[in-house]
């Protein structure tokens, strides 16, 4: 471990010792400098640290007034980044972009995306924006926000800013022409097509008296944010899928262009709380093969020569958690990493009758969880980082630990004690050019490497 410091200055543990909040990952400059999101007190304040990824040095921090949305998880802070452009969330829906990010000094300006006459003061803690931000390959930059109830007259929807700063933004159920619809989905990233075209949004369905909280999956015009095309979301048994406020899932959009989003079951405890990764076409006319894990997690793509013992017509695999939480239905707490073949299946071995995509790699957590019979630590990774140049992926436990994936070998082949290991919320990993790899395992961010 080179070196950690704190993402938090005062988490907030539970009577149990548990870490139930959700943290932002870095971002990470061609120049080799790190930008964190820092909780920085109880309240929820936050502020921006810019640090050397050699030393962990401090080279400047920026505050932000952002306001956490409300959630019954503490939800992400999250930056983007495009070339020397930092962008950092704000109050009342504001996004504070700094230039020249990985130097000391730097000009700070801010965008506001909607025009009103009401006193920004106002609007601070109406209108929050509740993703985290992309950015796309041209500098434009994408986000959903929340606004409930609030004096500019706006409705909860999502949000483009231009390269230039010009901005637009479209209501959320206007979008989905559906007044069911209450907004964006919590800590959900908009994602993008390969080609730019397309963006992905996943928005929120109130629950009521017969369906818990659920979504739908929308394509818009990524230059207009004119509607393309949607899908509700059903589990595949044919229920409502639950979009939960609690989660961090995003879409992944695969390099063929093809959709996958991670949901819930319908009910509580169903297919063991293990959620199902949802398969659609890029168009959203077409519902493929899902994968047998969604909950809180985002897969992350596995180019098919990066596993050498893989056999199968894929360009690419997808790299997701795989628990199999201890006493939810079956869960016999075996808690696994897995890769697996988005055009192969197999029958569903949790417990359904479901077709599912084939598992090509599973790997179980090396560490015993005391709490159960024979059941091992969560792997506590939302999305994690592939290496094709080493044929791994390095992933994050709660036992405390960061882990080499090998694909050639299919062993942990390699870890670091990061601490003792805590119950946490799900974090991504994090590459920078140099290789070095960043986790965030209780509350702090650990730089690992050579």
């Amino acid at each position: 471990m080179l070196w950690s410091t704190a993402i938090d200055i005062a988490p907030p543990y539970t009577a149990g010792g548990l870490l139930l909040i959700h943290y932002g990952s870095p971002v990470i400059s061609a120049a080799n400098v790190v930008m964190l999101p820092v909780k920085r007190n109880s309240a929820g304040a936050f502020r921006v640290e810019a640090r050397s990824a050699a030393t962990g040095s401090l080279l400047w921090q920026q505050d932000t007034d952002y306001i956490l949305p409300a959630s019954s998880w503490t939800p992400s802070m999250n930056l983007a980044l495009y070339g020397e452009r930092l962008f950092i969330p704000a109050a009342g829906g504001r996004v504070l972009v700094r230039d020249q990010a990985s130097s000391a000094t730097g000009a700070l300006s801010s965008i506001l995306f909607y025009s009103s006459t009401v006193p920004l003061a106002t609007l601070n803690a109406q209108i929050r924006i509740n993703t985290p931000l992309t950015v796309d390959a041209a500098g434009n930059l994408y986000f959903g926000f929340i606004a409930d109830a609030n004096n500019a007259g706006l409705s909860s929807g999502i949000v483009r800013i231009a390269r230039d700063g010009t901005a637009i933004w479209r209501g959320a159920s206007a979008l989905a022409q559906d007044a069911s619809v209450i907004g964006p989905a919590m800590n959900c990233a908009p994602a993008l097509s390969p080609d730019g075209q397309t963006l992905y949004v996943v928005v929120n369905v109130a629950a009521n008296a017969s369906a818990p909280q659920s979504g739908h999956l929308m394509a818009l015009d990524s230059t207009t944010l004119a509607f393309k095309a949607k899908q509700a979301l059903f589990t595949p048994l044919g229920q409502v899928a639950r979009v939960s406020d609690s989660a961090s899932s995003s879409p992944t959009v695969g390099p063929d262009g093809d959709v996958y989003f991670g949901v819930l079951d319908f009910a509580a405890g169903g297919h063991n709380n293990r959620g199902w990764l949802l398969h659609f076409d890029a168009a959203l006319t077409t519902v493929k093969t899902p994968g047998s894990f969604g909950w809180d997690d985002t897969p992350s793509i596995v180019p098919s020569s990066s596993v050498p013992s893989y056999i199968g017509t894929s360009t690419y695999l997808l790299l997701t958690k795989y628990n199999n939480y201890y006493l939810a239905g079956s869960g016999d707490g075996l808690n696994r990493m897995a890769v697996l073949d988005p055009q192969a299946t197999q029958l569903d071995a949790y417990g359904s009758p479901a077709s599912v995509m084939k598992e090509i790699l599973t790997i179980v957590g090396p560490t015993a969880d005391p709490g159960t019979l024979g059941g091992r630590r969560e792997w506590c990774v939302n999305t994690a980082v592939v290496d094709p140049a080493s044929r791994a992926a390095y992933i994050n436990s709660e036992d405390g630990r960061a882990y080499k994936w090998d694909f050639t070998t299919n062993t942990l082949s390699q870890s670091v004690v990061m601490n003792s290991g805590v119950g946490q919320a799900y974090t991504a990993t994090a590459m920078g050019p140099d290789g070095v790899v960043y986790a965030v395992n209780n509350a702090q961010i650990h730089a690992i490497g050579a």
